[in-house]
C-alpha cells in the first residue's frame, strides 16, 4: 500500500513591533489646560491608536492636508464627542511617533494650551 505524505505548512506570524511614542516638551503644558479627569483617557487613546499603524487613516485618524505650524502631519480625534485633538508626526524609518500637541475643540475653535490656535 502506497502512503501519501501531505506536507504540513506552518505559518508563523511575527508580532508587530510597536512604535516608540515621543512627546514634545510642550505637551505637558497643553495637558494642564485640559481637565485632569481626561488625562488618563487621552493617554490611553494615544497609546491604543498610535503604537501600531499610526500612519493608517481611520475614521478618527487622518493625515492633515497641509502640515500645521509646529510640523504635525497627522491628527487624531478622541474623547467624548471627539472633543480632543492630538497632532503628531510619524517617522517610519526610526519607528517613532512624535506627539507635538494636544488640544481641545470648543465648537469651531481649537484650544491648545488654553489659547486659541489659528494654524
Amino acid at each position: 500500500m502506497n502512503q501519501v505524505v501531505v506536507p504540513t505548512i506552518i505559518m508563523v506570524m511575527g508580532k508587530k513591533v510597536p512604535f516608540v511614542l515621543v512627546y514634545a516638551d510642550e505637551v505637558q503644558q497643553h495637558l494642564r489646560a485640559i481637565e485632569s479627569k481626561y488625562h488618563s483617557l487621552i493617554q490611553t487613546e494615544i497609546e491604543g491608536q498610535l503604537l501600531f499603524d499610526p500612519d493608517m487613516e481611520t475614521r478618527n485618524r487622518k493625515p492633515l492636508k497641509r502640515p500645521i505650524s509646529f510640523g504635525a502631519q497627522w491628527e487624531l480625534r478622541l474623547g467624548p464627542d471627539n472633543r480632543f485633538r492630538v497632532f503628531y508626526q510619524v517617522n517610519a524609518d526610526k519607528h517613532e511617533v512624535r506627539v507635538l500637541a494636544v488640544g481641545q475643540k470648543d465648537r469651531n475653535r481649537l484650544l491648545i494650551g488654553g489659547e486659541e490656535f489659528m494654524g
